[in-house]
């Protein structure tokens, strides 16, 4: 009897375990149910608010674009002359070389200036790039090269 009584108690100890799997797994599947249907309503809450966002970052976005190309119309914030300014886009957005359209129409004379300059508008900043960048130019790490090509 006590080999029938092992055999009884293992069968009776693995009916409590399936019934305890089953049971959690229950639950379990009832809270990510609980935890889908809160995440559907909070996103259904905010998707206007993010797509307002989003919308508004594109507009921001799509004015600084605009504000890049029209700088060098604006003579009150920009001291340069339009025909010196040559747009790069990236990773800077303008070459400017300043005194070159005098030097061209014949003052000989003037120096010219080789400036890079990045326009920003409302809050931006620098990236890390463009950050770099100026401090090469800083740092005086600038240089000239003229590349030859025989063919």
């Amino acid at each position: 009897m006590p080999l029938e009584d092992m055999i009884l108690g293992l069968v009776a100890g693995l009916l409590v375990a399936v019934i305890v799997y089953f049971a959690m797994k229950m639950r379990l599947r009832q809270r990510i149910d609980v935890v889908e249907a809160e995440f559907r309503q909070l996103w259904a809450e905010q998707e206007s608010s993010i797509r307002k966002d989003a919308t508004k970052r594109s507009r921001y976005v799509l004015k600084g674009k605009i504000a890049e190309h029209m700088v060098p119309l604006l003579t009150d914030v920009f001291r340069y002359a339009p025909s010196d300014a040559r747009f790069i886009g990236a990773p800077i957005d303008y070459l400017i070389f300043d005194g070159y359209t005098e030097v061209k129409d014949g003052d000989l004379d003037r120096p010219i200036t080789v400036v890079l300059a990045d326009i920003k508008t409302g809050n931006a900043s620098l990236n890390k790039t463009e950050r770099r960048i100026k401090e090469a130019v800083e740092a005086g790490r600038v240089k000239w090269e003229t590349l030859r090509l025989d063919f």
